[in-house]
């Protein structure tokens, strides 16, 4: 027993790994899975005489860490910001308008539903809200209007998954929790790759309706508004409050003027004060708002907690050394380290949900790219965009199944699988490039 003890110390670290995926996979909820592994793996050390009982007690003092910290607060106040726009139809607003403003070119329609994603991950940072928002109305509007399924779903949840990348965004809020950079920063600099990506989109959908024209028609006359007075004013009402919103949130962060925190309670304050403007602002509307709210930061908060535990007994059983060495012994240095986690976060999108990747293993490759000199604001960055396509990538992608949830009949399963599939070339692309012209190899 003692020798078999001592060969399998060895391995614990990355057989605890392993352990971990195979429980992702069971279909048991992932806290829980972490949770468990991790008490069981510190059993596994104590009986090795790889780990302390002692060690364990840090467990506490870090879950009222994360219970305490400042930072992660701001996550259900830009929960709670577009959850309100969402419950008070301000989000359906936005896309009426700018469908009515852009369907009468080709493809316009389908660009508006882009330019809307934009702002509603500006405005929400949720990526859920956004795709259920866009899905329910833009996306009967398309299929009358003529616009191929493959098109009209692709676009929506591409566009619904920007929220992913441009601030206020939860995914970047959770990121520099977990590498332990300033979340303003973070905010500053995804602003233009998350702009850029939202360009890169509409150009694909401009592409399209120029290549087959059949799938992206113009709205027809009935279907456009007469009076451009009128649609001016329309527009400069929906859009310019939303707009004003955005950029005192953010503009608060990156002058220095506000925490994420603060400014995240601001957004959640205007956003309820433009539903009240509106007269959208009732008890059930608040009461709706909520409740997304408290179950959406009640499941991050818990992936948390596991999480913790497995970093803590991960450690404790040297097993952050263990990867750290794997990753920094990688032939090509910093760009054979890039490839190899890149890849590893994209495999893992197609199967797992993108905070389990933020929580289990983002901090398995954080203190790897430090050691080879990369900068860990820009690191955060890249895993965002890459993270993004866990939205879009089957058989998982959480932003495919908001949408088949809202999707009419005649819309089929693989209609959606294969309408994603340029939007992911594009952000694979945009990825690359990122990594190449961004300077950080130098």
């Amino acid at each position: 027993m003692t020798a078999l003890a001592s060969h399998l110390a060895d391995w614990l670290g990355p057989i605890m790994v392993l352990a971990v995926l195979a429980g992702l996979f069971s279909g048991y909820p992932v806290a829980f899975v972490l949770g468990g592994i991790s008490l069981a793996f510190a059993v596994l050390g104590v009986w090795t005489g790889y780990f302390d009982w002692p060690y364990l007690l840090a467990l506490a003092d870090r879950t009222f860490g994360v219970l305490q910290n400042p930072i992660l607060l701001a996550i259900p106040y830009f929960i709670l910001m577009g959850t309100l726009l969402q419950r008070s139809r301000l989000a359906e607003d936005l896309l009426t308008t700018i469908g009515a403003l852009f369907g009468g070119v080709r493809g316009g329609l389908a660009i508006a539903v882009v330019g809307v994603g934009a702002l509603l991950a500006a405005a929400t940072g949720v990526v859920g809200a956004s795709v259920v928002a866009m899905g329910t109305i833009s996306l009967p509007v398309m299929l009358r209007a003529g616009y191929g399924p493959r098109l009209s779903t692709g676009v929506i949840t591409a566009a619904g998954s920007l929220g992913q990348l441009i601030p206020p965004s939860v995914v970047l809020i959770v990121l520099g929790d977990q590498l332990g950079v300033s979340v303003g920063a973070l905010f500053r600099a995804a602003l233009i790759p998350g702009v850029g990506l939202a360009l890169a989109f509409a150009l694909t959908v401009a592409v399209i309706a120029w290549r087959w024209p059949e799938a992206a028609p113009p709205l027809p006359a009935s279907e456009r508004p007469d009076d451009l007075r009128q649609l001016a004013g329309r527009v400069g009402k929906v859009l310019v409050p939303p707009l004003l919103l955005i950029g005192v949130v953010l503009g608060s962060i990156f002058a220095g003027v506000a925490t994420p925190t603060e400014a995240g309670a601001l957004g959640a304050v205007g956003a309820a004060l433009l539903a009240a403007a509106n007269r959208r602002l009732s008890l059930e509307t608040v009461r709706e708002a909520a409740r997304d709210t408290a179950r959406l930061t009640t499941m991050v908060v818990t992936l948390l907690l596991g999480s913790t535990a497995f970093a803590l007994v991960f450690r404790g059983l040297y097993g952050d050394l263990w990867i750290e060495e794997v990753l920094t012994g990688l032939p090509g240095g910093p760009l054979g380290f890039l490839i190899a986690a890149n890849l590893a976060v994209f495999v893992l999108g197609f199967v797992i949900d993108f905070f389990e990747i933020a929580f289990i293993v983002v901090p398995l490759l954080a203190p790897a790219a430090a050691a080879v000199g990369i900068d860990l604001v820009w690191f955060g960055v890249m895993l965002g965009l890459n993270l993004q396509t866990s939205f879009l990538t089957p058989p998982f992608g959480f932003a495919l199944f908001y949408l088949r949830g809202v999707a009419p009949p005649e819309v089929r399963t693989a209609d959606i699988y294969r309408g994603v599939i340029p939007f992911v070339i594009v952000q694979v692309l945009a990825l690359a490039a990122f990594v190449a012209f961004s300077g950080v190899l130098g």
